[in-house]
């Protein structure tokens, strides 16, 4: 009798999960593929060391799949992973020795947040012309250096919110927050987002 051959690719998460309990070795390499890049990116966006990205996703598949047992499907496949992912990076960010330097905002490192939130309502509306540009190089790459300034506490609630779409209550259980910890640092971090690329658009 002929072996049936898997096509992997076509396999939902939850199919692969199923697999990857059954040491199917295949069914994990897909997760892997699958996953890899958003992870990668996540990592990267966290730790902002290449180097110590690739540590992270290395941590975080080995774990996936030491671990996958414990995935209860309570939540979608992928905000476990991530959940997973930032763990590992947060770990790096904690055992790091940081250079001053690196860490502190581009001309102020002591700026305050708080600051900005409460002189929010000064800001022009730039969300029409926004819409216009959103596809250019240019804005993405304010948006992206405008990420990175953020502070670690307020940069990772963002990522996990806003470009890995985790909840708010997976956002606690993984950074240990409260619920309105969540959203105030979430709330924090648009704000600053927001005056960094108003500032673009109205050079």
């Amino acid at each position: 009798m002929a072996t049936k051959v898997i096509d992997y690719k076509s396999l939902n998460d939850s199919e692969l999960v199923d697999l990857i309990r059954k040491k199917d070795y295949s069914a994990f390499e897909e997760i892997v593929d699958r996953y890899s890049p958003k992870a990668m990116r996540l990592a990267l966006k966290i730790t902002k060391n290449r180097e110590d990205a690739k540590d992270v996703l290395q941590d975080t598949f080995v774990s996936v799949y030491k671990n996958i047992d414990t995935f209860k499907g309570e939540s979608a496949f992928s905000s476990w992973l991530y959940r997973i992912c930032a763990n590992f990076a947060l770990m790096k960010l904690r055992n790091r020795k940081y250079d001053n330097q690196s860490d502190s905002m581009d001309e102020n490192p002591n700026m305050d947040i708080d600051a900005l939130a409460s002189h929010s309502h000064t800001e022009n509306d730039w969300s029409d012309r926004a819409e216009n540009i959103l596809m250019r190089k240019e804005l993405r790459e304010k948006i992206d250096q405008a990420i990175d300034k953020l502070p670690d506490e307020y940069r990772v609630v963002f990522l996990l919110k806003d470009v890995e779409g985790l909840s708010n209550e997976e956002i606690g259980e993984t950074l240990n927050l409260s619920i309105p910890a969540v959203k105030s640092r979430l709330h924090r971090a648009r704000l600053f987002l927001r005056k960094e690329i108003s500032k673009y658009l109205n050079e």
